[in-house]
């Protein structure tokens, strides 16, 4: 019996020595990575180390455990499938499997959860423009509930929701939070500051025109660019240049291009930060929180004299002032375009891809590694007003399912909030240059950084930043209605209809959807309603969206000093 409880004695003191050992193999991992990889933070290496230890407590349940997450592939989620779920096995024990796919992708995989209840994945990180989808679907977890109960022992203390730039981005109109931002970028207005300060350009503009050569405040500005570059200017050491760039390849992306607020940029929508309201950047009209219609009839704005003379400008761009080619490519295959160095402004850049414009070497950048471009605000269309939002920002944000089990619905929060806590953001910040966080755009690494950004950095502490927002809550089925888009879009671009035809045809179609959506009754008390149609005349005579149209759509051109723009912004005015 002694001998027994001697040999006890011994394996328990084996055992606690062997769970003691691991522990602190986890904290060496911590410290390692924190001393190696998690550099710069907003937090000192004793936060950091706070923080993780953190991190090792709440996962110790889930030791062991694989899990499967998956996001569309940008620079950012690459980082976080390579490093951060690496980093996150040695820490904690948990194995991350972070799947990378396009966009589209990842929406379908969505759906195939929410229609079959199987889970697929145990976290999505998908845009924000599902949000409207997400809280009215009954499929997705209340994060600010989940956090004060299911997933309380295992959401970091340290979070801080409020430093969250996206946070209103991923709010329902019920005050909750549905999803966590991981990654943001804008859709903002991109120049060749370099040939904007020739004299002899500036000179010859403004004999032209009238005004300045600069930043473009309205399309009409940019318009008159686009023509002095491409039918004025036409070479630049010898080489044929461009004065606009742009892709017109009827596909998924084509739908993006518009509904990544071009409407709403030329003004189609009502005021109202993040979103229009009532009617928003997709010309759907919401009374209360349920969708009433899109097209004008029915009080929408889908197919409105703002939103045919976007479209119209758009395919009278793309075609007079690109360079050949543009017409046929897709949004992948126009990325490279602006590197090459032949084109002077481009009015829809995505400021996700600031990494691989800033590259030494190309033809955009000096020899010192500062670019020979600059980031600015997009310019409004004639139909804009005060206090609308003027652009697109895109808020790839974590997304938990209902029906995936709680146990892997906690292991996988667990790796979604590593990927966006204060100890590992602003590194991943740096890297993919799409930043989440207020404490890490306004760190001192960003300010010395800001130089050979382009602006970057500049308009992300600006308070010109919330005008830019993505998809609202208006949209009640993001996948099944943006569909609809590239299709009609692409019918007119093609020249198979007219401008006018093919709104049209997208408000009918878009209104069908609302009306199935009505008549399936699934959507519960902020699914749709629709109103009943009446004489366009009616709501166009009325204030606000949809707007009468225009007997002047193209006012004087207007222009900014790009410099004196960064001043003000600094100085913490919009312009």
């Amino acid at each position: 019996m002694k001998l027994r409880r001697l040999l006890m004695t011994g394996v328990l003191t084996v055992a606690c020595l062997s769970l003691a050992s691991v522990g602190f193999a986890d904290s060496k991992a911590a410290k390692k990575w924190i001393d190696n990889e998690f550099q710069p933070s907003t937090l000192t290496k004793e936060e950091q180390m706070k923080e993780m230890q953190w991190f090792i407590k709440a996962a110790a349940p889930f030791k062991g455990m694989e899990i499967k997450v998956v996001s569309e592939t940008i620079p950012t989620h690459e980082y976080e499938s390579k490093v951060l779920a690496k980093a996150f096995y040695e820490i904690t024990g948990i194995k991350v499997t972070h799947d990378l796919i396009q966009e589209g992708d990842v929406i379908e995989k969505l759906q195939v959860q929410f229609q079959s209840g199987e889970n697929v994945f145990d976290a999505y990180i998908n845009d924000s423009d599902l949000i409207g989808t997400h809280f009215r679907s009954g499929h997705v977890v209340n994060l600010t509930d989940w956090m004060e109960n299911e997933g309380k022992s295992v959401t970091l203390p340290t979070l801080d929701i409020d430093d969250f730039m996206g946070k209103s981005f991923t709010t329902g109109p019920d005050g909750k939070l549905y999803q966590l931002p991981d990654q943001q970028f804008a859709n903002l207005y991109w120049f060749r500051y370099d040939w904007f300060q020739k004299p002899e350009l500036k000179k010859a503009f403004k004999a032209k025109y009238g005004y300045d050569l600069g930043v473009p405040v309205n399309w009409s500005a940019y318009e008159d660019i686009a023509e002095f570059f491409s039918e004025d200017v036409r070479e630049i050491n010898g080489k044929a240049i461009y004065g606009h760039m742009d892709y017109g390849k009827k596909a998924p992306d084509l739908g993006w291009r518009f509904t990544d607020a071009w409407l709403s940029m030329a003004g189609a929508g009502d005021k109202g930060i993040p979103n229009g309201k009532p009617v928003d950047e997709w010309g759907i009209r919401v009374e209360g929180c349920r969708p009433v219609g899109s097209s004008v009839a029915r009080g929408g704005a889908t197919n409105g004299p703002a939103a045919k003379y976007a479209l119209r400008k758009y395919m009278d761009w793309l075609r007079k002032y690109a360079p050949p080619g543009a017409l046929g490519m897709d949004f992948y295959q126009s990325l490279p375009s602006l590197a090459k160095g032949n084109v002077a402004q481009q009015i829809f850049w995505y400021t996700a891809f600031t990494a691989s414009m800033v590259q030494e070497g190309t033809p955009v950048v000096n020899a010192d590694g500062t670019p020979k471009w600059r980031m600015a605000p997009s310019p409004h269309g004639p139909y804009w007003e005060e206090g609308q939002k003027l652009g697109y920002q895109d808020c790839g944000s974590w997304t938990l399912l209902k029906s995936t089990p709680i146990k892997r619905r906690q292991a996988a929060w667990l790796f979604a909030q590593f990927c966006v806590a204060k100890t590992t953001s602003l590194k991943k910040t740096h890297v993919g240059l799409t930043p989440i966080r207020n404490s890490d755009i306004h760190d001192k690494s960003f300010t010395e950084r800001a130089p050979k950004l382009g602006g970057l950095v500049e308009f992300y502490r600006s308070p010109a930043r919330v005008a830019w927002t993505p998809t609202g809550t208006n949209v009640p089925d993001y996948p099944k209605l943006s569909q609809l888009w590239w299709q009609n879009i692409g019918e007119a671009v093609a020249g198979e209809v007219t401008v006018d035809t093919a709104m049209d045809n997208l408000a009918k179609e878009q209104d069908k959807i609302l009306m199935r959506l009505e008549r399936a009754g699934i959507l519960g008390d902020c699914g749709p309603k629709l109103n009943k149609p009446r004489e366009e005349s009616y709501w166009l005579n009325k204030p606000g969206s949809p707007k009468a149209k225009l007997a002047n759509e193209k006012p004087k051109g207007e222009t900014v000093d790009y410099d004196k723009l960064l001043e003000a912004w600094k100085a913490g005015k919009v312009k």
